[in-house]
Parts: structure tokens; C-alpha cells; sequence
């Protein structure tokens, strides 16, 4: 749902409020970070499609079997999608995740030697990945900030806290770089997420509990 933004506010005015944001999130959640496990930027690509409309803790309990199956692209490409759909049926939407990473594994083989591309472009181009995935990548596999997460929780925070008009992902985005330090792009969104999951909920936000009330438009 869009925000309601801070009456008067400057563009100047809102970066200054985020960057206090930024300071009361980190020290109430110190220990932010992608919660999915992998161990090469493929396992977290793999991980971050498998993980759209699941939990990353059952992303977290499939995923193992699923890397000792397909170690590589090439494993991913060849595999029977049976066998691939039997292996991700408990995340959800199994159908289409399988066929997507069949499909990921053969565009990587045939474009790319089998690695994983590092730019947003050459990501964005490969089955089942879009800006939101890319983003995910490029932070936390290759160390480069070229935009920001925005999955439900930060499109719910950033409407509340003022930070952005639309509903739109894309536009979200947008907005948010603008307000946002680059250089806490990657953690921004994680710090949102762990605060949209333990205060700032969907449907009953605990306003008397949150560290940025006071900041924050959309308290109830």
C-alpha cells in the first residue's frame, strides 16, 4: 500500500531521517543478513528463486539435497525435471521453479562457460530472474551495490515510513535510492525485512514497540 509521506519534508530532511533509521535498525538488529545459506553466488541464485512464496528456513531444508544433486550448471541443465520437481516439491510452485532452474542451468552452460554472471543485465536476462533476485545476487554473492531489495516487507516499510508514494516495485526502488547511502543499500533491505517480520507486520504493526515510531508517518 503506498505511503503517507512526511508533510514539508525536503529530499535533504529525508535522507537525514533515514540515515537515523539506518542507525536505531542496525542496533536493534545487529545480526542482519541473508538468511539464505549457499555457498557459491549459483547456490544463492538457486536458493533465491526457489525461495518466492517460501520461507527462507524451508528453502534452507531442501536446498542441501538439491546442491549434492546439481553441484553445477550442467547438473541443473541435464537433470530430468521429474527428479528436479521432486526435489524442490516442498517449496511451493514446484512446477514452475523446476522448469525455471532446468531452464537457468541451460542458459548458463550455453551463454556463460556455466558460471554465474556478476551485472544486472546479463542476470536479469537468465530464466526466472528478475531485478529483486539480481539484487540479491550482486550484494551478497559479488560485493556490488547496483540497486536495492525490495520484496513485500520493504515495500510495506518503505510506504509507512514515507520513503516512497507507489506500490510498484520498480518505483519503490527508485524512490529508495534516492533517500538511501549507497553503501547501505544491501543492508537496508535486511534490516527492513527483520523488521517488517518482528514489529512492523502487514496487518498489526507494533507501534508501541518499535524503535522508529517516532520517525515513522504511517503509526497507528
Amino acid at each position: 500500500m503506498p505511503g503517507q509521506t512526511r508533510s514539508g519534508e525536503t529530499a535533504d530532511e529525508r535522507r537525514r531521517r533515514v540515515v537515523e533509521l539506518l542507525r536505531r535498525l542496525e542496533a536493534e538488529y545487529p545480526d542482519s543478513r541473508l538468511a539464505l545459506d549457499h555457498r557459491t553466488p549459483l547456490e544463492l541464485l538457486v536458493a533465491t528463486i526457489l525461495a518466492a512464496q517460501c520461507t527462507d528456513a524451508r528453502v534452507n531444508a531442501v536446498t542441501p539435497a538439491l546442491f549434492e544433486r546439481c553441484p553445477d550448471a550442467r547438473a541443473y541443465a541435464e537433470i530430468p525435471l521429474g527428479k528436479l520437481e521432486e526435489l524442490v516439491r516442498s517449496t511451493g510452485f514446484y512446477r514452475n521453479k523446476a522448469r525455471a532452474l532446468q531452464g537457468l542451468g541451460q542458459a548458463l552452460e550455453a551463454d556463460h562457460g556455466g558460471e554465474v554472471p556478476d551485472t544486472m543485465s546479463e542476470l536479469t536476462a537468465l530464466p526466472g530472474v528478475g531485478r529483486k533476485t539480481a539484487n540479491v545476487l550482486l550484494g551478497n554473492a559479488f560485493g556490488r551495490e547496483e540497486g536495492i531489495v525490495v520484496d513485500t516487507h520493504v515495500k510495506r516499510l518503505a510506504g509507512r515510513l514515507g520513503l516512497t508514494s507507489t506500490a510498484e516495485p520498480s518505483g519503490v526502488e527508485r524512490d529508495l535510492i534516492e533517500s538511501v547511502p549507497r553503501g547501505s543499500w544491501n543492508r537496508w533491505a535486511f534490516l527492513l525485512i527483520d523488521h517488517g517480520r518482528a514489529v512492523c507486520k502487514a496487518r498489526s504493526p507494533l507501534c508501541d514497540e518499535c524503535v522508529v515510531a517516532d520517525l515513522c508517518p504511517g503509526r497507528t
